[in-house]
């Protein structure tokens, strides 16, 4: 048996198994550690530490970026300003289908980065959420769904910078002419997996999409118990005390605007996000709204609370090596090569990178390493330049979108407060009807473009 295929056959145990057992982190760790056991035998142990170590120094940014992020939400959460927040939202969005369309209008607006968007989205509705009784899952769906898919079709968003400097490196998209971003944007109609989760999501924000599966599961438990999350969920969510006095909205308001400002300004969220939690902090501990005394321990314990996600992060950025030195994306590459023709050839790349991008969470790598196959051999099969980027580009939003442990799903969820698992499964039929209409979007345009 190839390693190639031992190591799809790893991501399938990781898919499967975390749904039956609903512990992904478990089953993440045995992935990784078969995986090394095939790939140096007696010598596993030693060199999964040392890939352990890869890892960590690889994705340093983003896990740290979560844990800076959890203690800018525990700051915000200890001046109740968030709740002075939710005051105002009440009377803005006094009924679900309001709200719900208020999240969906934040998410299409604040497009920088999908990180940026889960995080302040997540923490601006939270509690209004809670008091009309919105299950915390349909929150993290639409967290999750505006974030990564509307982020590809953005240029000036850090997946349209990334992926836009790696369409500049082909000769096929040089030819679209000297302006790269009319290049970049004249591809986005044609990004049909996007699209169509945006579509899907406007319509289930009026109640024109039905609940289905785990969602509808989310509202019932809600109708007969009140329960806007499970029992499962409970230990991501701390109780709040009735006493608890209400902030003051620019408490809330201020930080989160200059976060946004930041990230927006400097182009990156990690300035963004240390210039925030500063901003907390002058605002605060003068006004005896945080004591200096207290400000280190809650920032402890909001970067504490991020901790589940960034464990999970590295166990991905673990099995990313391990799948990557067994030859997973080659196996994958050559065993869809033949089928890589005329007009099948924009929805073969778009299946291609979805499924990639689902089973490595690496978005980034997957499409460095797909774009200078793809454009080239679309030129040489006749395919439309602008269909394969799109193709790429749906393949991209469709893993950050589905796959359960990519770091959008993961923030997302953890934002809302709910288990990873509820929170992928929940929006998993949405998913695939996004991809079935994108599937067939892409073989009838690659038929008559």
């Amino acid at each position: 048996m190839s390693l190639g295929l031992i190591s799809v056959l790893l991501i399938l145990f990781v898919v499967i198994g975390a749904i039956a057992t609903k512990r992904v982190e478990i089953c993440l760790f045995l992935a990784c550690l078969i995986g090394a056991i095939v790939l140096y035998g007696t010598h596993a142990l030693t060199e999964l530490s040392g890939i352990f170590l890869q890892a960590l120094e690889d994705n340093s940014w983003v896990m740290l970026i979560v844990g800076l992020f959890g203690c800018f939400i525990a700051l915000l959460q200890s001046s109740n300003g968030h709740l002075g927040f939710s005051k105002i939202v009440d009377k803005i969005c006094d009924t679900e289908r309001k709200t719900l369309l208020a999240t969906f209008i934040m998410g299409v607006v604040i497009f920088i980065e999908e990180l940026l968007n889960a995080m302040t989205i997540g923490a601006c509705m939270k509690t209004h959420y809670d008091k009309k009784k919105i299950p915390r899952e349909t929150l993290a769906y639409l967290l999750d769904a505006t974030g990564g898919p509307i982020c590809v079709m953005v240029p000036i968003s850090g997946w349209g910078v990334c992926l836009m400097s790696m369409f500049v490196q082909e000769d096929a998209f040089l030819s679209l002419g000297s302006n790269h971003i009319k290049s970049y944007l004249s591809a986005a109609p044609f990004c049909f997996y996007p699209i169509a989760t945006l579509i899907i999501v406007f319509l289930f924000c009026i109640g024109i999409m039905p609940k289905l599966g785990g969602m509808k599961k989310a509202y019932k438990r809600v109708e007969e118990t009140g329960m806007v999350y499970s029992e499962k969920s409970r230990k991501y969510n701390h109780e709040v005390s009735g006493d608890v006095v209400e902030g003051k909205v620019l408490d809330f308001l201020i930080p989160v605007a200059v976060l946004i400002a930041l990230t927006v300004i400097t182009g990156d969220l990690m300035t963004g996000v240390i210039g925030a939690t500063i901003v907390c902090a002058v605002m605060y501990i003068p006004r005896k709204i945080v004591s200096a005394e207290d400000l280190f321990p809650i920032m402890t314990k909001g970067f504490a609370d991020m901790l589940t996600v960034d464990a999970v992060l590295l166990l991905t950025y673990v099995l990313q090596i391990i799948t990557e030195k067994m030859g997973m994306t080659d196996y994958i590459i050559e065993k869809v090569q033949p089928y890589m023709v005329g007009s099948m050839f924009p929805v073969v790349i778009f299946l291609l990178v979805a499924v990639l991008c689902f089973c490595t969470a690496s978005l980034v790598g997957v499409c460095a390493l797909i774009t200078p196959i793809a454009l080239p051999l679309g030129s040489i099969v006749g395919s439309s330049t602008l269909l394969v980027m799109a193709a790429i580009m749906s393949g991209a939003g469709f893993g950050s979108h589905a796959c359960f442990y990519s770091d959008a799903t993961l923030v997302s969820s953890n934002i809302a407060g709910i288990d990873n698992l509820e929170h992928a499964t929940s929006q998993l039929p949405y998913v695939a009807i996004a991809a079935a209409i994108s599937i067939v979007a892409f073989i009838v345009a690659g038929l008559v473009m």
